[in-house]
């Protein structure tokens, strides 16, 4: 080793500990410039310095080499912060009940590139994550990207550690699915770079939505944050408590689909009647519009591009106000029960509140005893695939931990 080499792999060493803080505070655009990295880190403007030096040179970010100062301030200008324009990604797979979507993820939330497929979900979970898995392949050839992980999001609670689909209720798949071993085995096979054997994460779409949104959309900054949404079928719901995605002591918290809205309602699949995952989901709003599901697109778009386009109609008005009370009158329980400072909607539920903000955030407040007293924020997600963005962050967190990951994964490339 020669004394340059030396020198630096010292000094990388001896800022192991600041690098990952400082990589996070670029990641989740809480630190635009050097200035604002050194308060945050509560470190000197040399140290800072030399630690995003450090992450430039491992190729996350880049510095801006002539900083101006900005319009109406004073004093020495600062460096402006970047993410590298072609920096290393992540591999993102989302499975939904009408195919799935896959994505290459960078730092901040960025997707690089993504691709879907569509159809019935056989009833092996393996078969789509293979088909799934291959096409993500497939992009990450065409962006000669640098992979360093891959994760997955699904429809259903995963249960911890072994990462286990335990209620995939609109999917075919066997309870208890092991689709965490199942995706390491796809991406083994399929020989996506930089993966290695313990390297792939799965978890639950909701609480990987309300992940991504508090790092980067809708919820970020906010302490105790409820995520409530409905993609393609069903109902989820997520919690992020001072700041930190709340899943329980196994990987299952916050079934929200399971609250009972008309105990009169529809059967649900998990044995009740009347639970929101029935009665507030893409299909209930399409059968209460007296709509039939086409061919063409998926549930989700279909009831969404009713309620953006028709809300005018007066069945579909009808339609979205009886699931507007549906939605509000669980998420007032879970106000109740939780006293979050925000709640983000997705989905179907984000086009629903969308179409009459009014009108929900008036059922909540009815409903629920400290919107009497002060009314929650109610806020649509911002964030396109957001689930795709939840399930990279997942991949996203072992460099965040320590970005000199990097150099193992170069080592074994």
């Amino acid at each position: 080793m020669d004394g340059v080499t030396h020198t630096r792999t010292t000094r990388l060493e001896r800022g192991r500990g600041a690098l990952g803080p400082a990589l996070e505070l670029v990641h989740t655009g809480r630190a635009p410039t050097r200035a604002v990295l050194t308060s945050e880190l509560g470190v000197t403007r040399a140290t800072a310095g030399a630690v995003a030096a450090e992450l430039e040179a491992l190729g996350f970010i880049t510095v801006d080499a002539h900083p101006t100062a900005a319009a109406g301030t004073q004093g020495r200008p600062s460096h402006r912060l970047f993410i590298a324009e072609r920096g290393p990604v992540v591999l993102a797979v989302q499975i939904h009940a009408d195919g799935y979507r896959v994505a290459l993820v960078g730092l901040g939330g960025r997707i690089v590139a993504t691709t879907s497929g569509c159809g019935t979900i056989p009833a092996d979970p393996a078969h789509i994550l293979s088909e799934a898995v291959q096409a993500g392949s497939g992009l990450l050839r065409d962006s000669g990207r640098r992979c360093l992980g891959a994760g997955l999001a699904v429809p259903s609670a995963v249960a911890e550690p072994d990462g286990e689909a335990l209620n995939p209720l609109h999917l075919a798949w066997p309870a208890g699915a092991p689709v965490r071993r199942l995706f390491l085995q796809a991406l083994t096979d399929a020989g996506v770079p930089g993966v290695t054997p313990d390297v792939g994460f799965s978890g639950n779409d909701v609480n990987l939505t309300a992940l991504a949104e508090h790092r980067h959309g809708a919820g970020r900054g906010a302490r105790d944050l409820l995520c409530v949404a409905s993609g393609h079928r069903g109902v989820g719901g997520a919690l992020v408590l001072d700041g930190r995605l709340h899943s329980g002591s196994s990987g299952l918290a916050l079934e929200v689909g399971h609250l009972t809205v008309n105990p009169e309602g529809a059967p649900c699949h998990c044995g009740s009647r009347g639970c929101l995952d029935v009665e507030a989901d893409p299909l209930a709003f399409l059968g209460a519009a007296r709509r039939t599901p086409g061919p063409e697109g998926s549930l989700l778009k279909q009831a969404t591009d009713l309620l953006r386009e028709e809300y005018a109609d007066p069945s579909i008005r009808a339609a979205g106000e009886l699931l507007i009370d549906r939605l509000g009158l669980g998420i007032a329980g879970l106000v109740n029960i939780l006293n979050p400072d925000r709640i983000i909607l997705g989905g179907l539920h984000r086009a629903l509140l969308e179409a009459d903000p009014e009108r929900l955030r008036a059922v909540v407040a009815d409903r629920s005893l400290w919107g009497r007293s002060g009314s929650v924020p109610i806020l649509p997600c911002t964030l396109d695939h957001n689930g795709l963005v939840g399930a990279a962050e997942l991949a996203w967190q072992p460099v965040l931990d320590d970005p000199l990951i990097v150099l193992g994964a170069d080592a074994t490339a």
